[in-house]
């Protein structure tokens, strides 16, 4: 439920808190006083889309807050699936729109994107505005109505999922087919292209291994040169070599640790590194021997380089991109060879897959078919109240292909007056009528519904007299069951509310202002009088609308 809405800088709205209540609440003013603003932030605030014109005049940002309780399982879902706690079982949702574009959404003051404040706002509110009646002109609407009252969700979704992957792999098999024409043009490029790469006879790191030797062969010379001084002062001219003259210091070393036991380990250790430097000097003897040149390694490595360019402009930058195409293509050439396998396991997968579509289409069918009786009895019943008493309703059911829906393909027909054959809406259908064939539809859908709050702006367009109270009446009984907010210009559903929230508009300063505010008995009845009377509010209108309060507190919404 919608327990409050603070609302500063939207439009001709300063600030304002608006708090509201369970039953009916009826929202009335003047036109232009700013009645379509607050469904216009209560939208922003369910995620649809705004835009930044609404912002008022002179102010860098707007802000909307809405405070809401009893918040049903659906919504709890998707607070839960997004990472959303209930702090107390209240929900706070924000949304601030600037001027830059930016938007920024908080649910209980942590982060949100607008697509998850929409997706949960379909769960928190069901505004019907005066634009919707006209949904009914377009039949591809109607199905969703008889799907609602059916709580078919889960067939609907197993359905759905099984036509996806029917035309999924109806799709595969129709590009397989198409494909045929170019598959011997197709197979003679993936076979040049693997022969070229299996002869190549790629290693994945080669690359950089040959670019390594070729820096080693070009730079020969001076590696050669290098070791040779190496071994030079290793070995050095008679006895100056650094081995030699390592020699005589282990000689000297060994008279000292005769003379002195102390001295044994300095003994041994530069032992070790004596032998050790022998065997890094045969090391190097042998380096020199094998840096013979070869002056058609480098050659090869040129050449062997220039094709895995060559190669990688064609297949992939690296030698694993390479090996990774040739993979893939010999894969496809290996498909599009066994080509008559393929179509043919194929085929059996794709009418395997329409069977099952179909089959869950039929089966959805029969739901929608016993639905739709009770669907026309219960409109029709609704209709008949609200002052349409000799409506014929059908839902009109024709079998198509299967689409996303099913193979059916419903449309509403009604016929207003006794006699007259059931037509499409779109065709016999005054606004009036529309209005309230769309509340008694939104009524029988509502037994099937969690939403706890309900929106009616203007439904009462094109309507008077007994059928506005009617359907004021009907509003009342809804909101014996769930919240409704109703914005209003007739009397006799006006006085229906349980709580009253005037809204009005004034100039100061050349700015202009929208003041909201909950009425008393007394300003209640001032409101009604004016809504009959007009500005100049005369005390027969005063006693009319007291009448209607005092009747409608009688009244039997039931």
């Amino acid at each position: 439920m919608l327990n409050s809405l603070y609302i500063e800088n939207i439009a001709v709205i300063e600030k304002s808190n608006i708090e509201l209540y369970d039953g009916l609440n009826i929202l009335t003013g003047e036109t232009g006083a700013g009645k379509s603003i607050v469904i216009d932030a209560i939208n922003a605030i369910l995620g649809q889309r705004t835009s930044k014109e609404i912002i008022r005049n002179g102010a860098d940002s707007a802000t909307v807050f809405a405070t809401f309780s009893d918040i049903n399982f659906k919504a709890r879902s998707v607070l839960e699936e997004n990472g959303y706690s209930l702090d107390d079982g209240e929900l706070v949702i924000s949304r601030t729109l600037s001027l830059s574009g930016k938007n920024v959404c908080r649910i209980n003051s942590r982060p949100a994107t607008v697509s998850v404040l929409r997706e949960l706002g379909l769960h928190l509110i069901n505004i019907h505005g005066q634009h919707e009646s006209y949904e009914l002109f377009s039949p591809d609407t109607h199905i969703t109505y008889i799907d609602n009252l059916a709580r078919d969700n889960e067939l609907l979704a197993e359905y759905r999922s099984a036509y996806s992957e029917y035309k999924s792999l109806r799709k595969q098999l129709a590009d397989f087919t198409a494909s045929e024409t170019n598959r011997e043009q197709r197979i003679d490029i993936l076979r040049y292209q693997v022969d070229e790469l299996d002869n190549a006879c790629i290693e994945a790191g080669e690359r950089e291994a040959l670019e390594n030797e070729r820096r080693v062969l070009m730079n020969a010379e001076k590696i050669v040169s290098n070791l040779h001084k190496a071994k030079a002062y290793l070995d050095g001219n008679s006895d100056s070599g650094a081995i030699d003259r390592l020699d005589d210091s282990l000689t000297a070393l060994s008279k000292a640790g005769d003379l002195n036991p102390e001295f044994e380990p300095l003994f041994n250790r530069m032992n070790d590194i004596f032998y050790e430097l022998q065997d890094l000097n045969n090391e190097i003897s042998d380096a020199i021997d094998n840096s013979e040149e070869n002056p058609f390694r480098l050659e090869e490595i040129e050449q062997r380089l220039d094709l895995l360019n060559k190669l990688s402009r064609k297949y992939g930058s690296t030698e694993d991109e390479m090996l990774e195409f040739l993979e893939n293509a010999r894969a496809e050439l290996e498909k599009l060879l066994q080509f008559d396998d393929s179509v043919s396991e194929l085929t059996e997968k794709c009418k395997a897959a329409k069977e099952n579509a179909t089959k869950l289409a039929r089966k959805l069918s029969e739901v929608r078919n016993k639905t739709s009786r009770d669907f026309e009895k219960r409109v029709k019943a609704e209709m008949s109240f609200l002052d349409m008493p000799g409506v014929e309703l059908i839902v009109s059911r024709e079998e198509t292909e299967l689409s996303r829906d099913g193979i059916d393909s419903i449309e509403l027909l009604i016929s207003a007056n006794p006699g007259e054959a059931p037509k499409p809406v779109a065709k016999i259908a005054s606004g009036g009528e529309l209005s309230r064939m769309m509340l008694a539809i939104k009524t029988v859908l509502a037994s099937s519904d969690v939403i706890d709050t309900l929106i009616f702006d203007e439904v009462d367009t094109g309507i008077s007299g007994s059928a506005a109270q009617k359907v004021g009446l009907k509003l009342k009984e809804v909101s014996t069951s769930r919240q409704v907010l109703c914005v209003t210009h007739q009397a006799q559903i006006a006085a229906l509310a349980d709580n009253h929230l005037l809204i009005t508009k004034n100039v100061s300063e050349g700015r202009t202002f929208t003041d909201i505010k909950l009425l008393d008995y007394e300003g209640r009845k001032r409101e009604l009088a004016r809504i009959i009377d007009g500005v100049n509010i005369t005390d027969t209108a005063l006693a009319h609308a007291e009448k209607l309060m005092n009747y409608t507190d009688k009244a039997d919404v039931n």
